[in-house]
């Protein structure tokens, strides 16, 4: 194990990146406060992480050598990305001697939803289209600032498997953005919906804040993505299906 710097630290030196969607979410903090950037993601997404990070270290007044930890968006997500973030996490943190902190994307909806600073209310569900007509989706009870705990894990549900979810203990309140990516074929619910992440690289850096203060660095040796499925791509005949499932409801 590696001679981390404590979880003590009064003014933590962070890196938190996420690439889990189709964009690329970059945030750090500093002697000069903090700073944010968002990139394209997809392919692009290792070509634009880099050039990001070093803005925003540059912005708050940082050289790589001092940050004290480095926070990734473990997932769930698209595989590529959560590769990506991991991969790019690791290697710093390998070079920099310094800590991992995993963050969960699911947690990061919950953040980022009007619902953030209600503690004490009723649990958020966060599900996000996972392609191949199926969703990640759990349910989060804000127990502190910045900490969600997970009274539904992360998981890989069909439609209908969320629907009888959904029947058992209908949701109060929802984040994501698989309502509006499905459409009609959605489980009918009246919860209030959060639709799209206002201020993605905030929410990420405020979780990677709670998560320092609370001792949650890893070794970098020990961080790995949290893939929900196995099979990362559709047949030819899966692909077509499910374009005309999505033009049946359009």
């Amino acid at each position: 194990m590696l001679p981390f710097p404590s979880a003590s630290t009064a003014s933590p030196r962070l890196l938190a990146i996420d690439s889990a969607t189709e964009s690329v979410a970059v945030a750090a903090c500093g002697p000069r406060g903090m700073a944010t950037r968002e990139a394209p993601g997809g392919a692009e997404a290792s070509s634009k992480l880099l050039p990001a990070v070093q803005a925003v270290l540059l912005e708050v007044g940082l050289a790589a050598a001092e940050l004290d930890a480095i926070a990734f968006g473990a997932g769930p997500g698209a595989f590529t990305g959560l590769r990506t973030a991991c991969a790019a996490a690791q290697g710093l943190a390998f070079g920099l001697g310094c800590p991992l902190l995993a963050l969960d994307d699911l947690a990061l909806w919950a953040e980022d939803s009007p619902w953030r600073d209600d503690a004490g209310g009723p649990p958020v569900w966060v599900a996000v289209d996972a392609r191949m007509g199926e969703v990640y989706a759990g349910a989060y009870r804000r127990v502190g600032p910045a900490r969600w705990q997970a009274d539904v894990s992360p998981s890989l549900f069909t439609l209908e498997a969320l629907a009888a979810a959904f029947a058992k203990a209908p949701p109060a309140r929802l984040a994501g953005n698989a309502p509006a990516v499905f459409g009609d074929r959605w489980p009918a619910t009246p919860a209030p919906c959060h639709p799209q992440m206002l201020d993605r690289p905030g929410a990420l850096l405020r979780l990677a804040l709670a998560a320092w203060q609370r001792g949650e660095a890893i070794d970098p040796a020990m961080a790995l993505p949290l893939y929900l499925r196995d099979k990362v791509a559709l047949t030819t005949t899966e692909r077509a299906a499910e374009r005309a499932a999505r033009q049946a409801t359009s």
